[in-house]
């Protein structure tokens, strides 16, 4: 004789199953495009290395609203990593426009900044405002997308300082200079 799991428990632990092999094959695409657009493993390091930070941002905000990981969540952090390294290659090609122009490293890393400004914190804002009425929802059937809303609105709080912050930081540092 064997114990089972049924019902929602069991369908929760096979979408757990599900998401083990789904998350990691889509951190390998994301990785596979990255490196097929820079063609260098530095920069496709350096625009993945915005995802943890996101994570941290998706993770507390769980943890503030008392939400359990779910699969709704696990699929809010999917769409939390799209959204962070699409920011962070608008980020590093523009450094390396600047690095080829022929501007020296420091100037680069400082003018991506000015000039990326707006359109990182204009993306970040309009994920996190779009889906917060969906993440405060409480109504019929918020407890399915309450979890994905959660994730990526607070991981939008958070990532703005990590791609505007840490990132130039992490490109000044070991990105390539002209």
């Amino acid at each position: 004789s064997r114990l089972e799991w049924v019902g929602e428990f069991g369908n929760l632990q096979d979408a757990i199953r599900r998401l083990s092999i789904v998350v990691p094959i889509s951190l390998a695409l994301i990785a596979m495009l990255l490196w097929f657009n820079f063609g260098s493993l530095t920069d496709t390091l350096l625009a993945m290395s915005v995802i943890p930070m996101a994570i941290f941002g998706g993770v507390v905000g769980l943890v503030v609203f008392g939400i359990p990981f779910s699969v709704s969540a696990a699929i809010g952090f999917i769409a939390l990593f799209g959204i962070a390294v699409m920011d962070g290659i608008i980020m590093l090609s523009q450094y390396n426009q600047l690095i080829d122009d022929g501007l020296d490293r420091m100037k680069a890393v400082i003018r991506t900044g000015e000039l990326q400004f707006r359109p990182v914190l204009m993306t970040c804002a309009v994920a996190g405002i779009g889906l917060l009425p969906a993440a405060l929802s409480t109504g019929i059937g918020s407890q399915v997308q309450k979890p994905l809303a959660v994730v990526v609105v607070a991981g939008m709080l958070i990532a703005p300082l990590v791609i505007l912050v840490t990132l130039p930081v992490l490109i000044s540092r070991f990105s390539r200079g002209r």
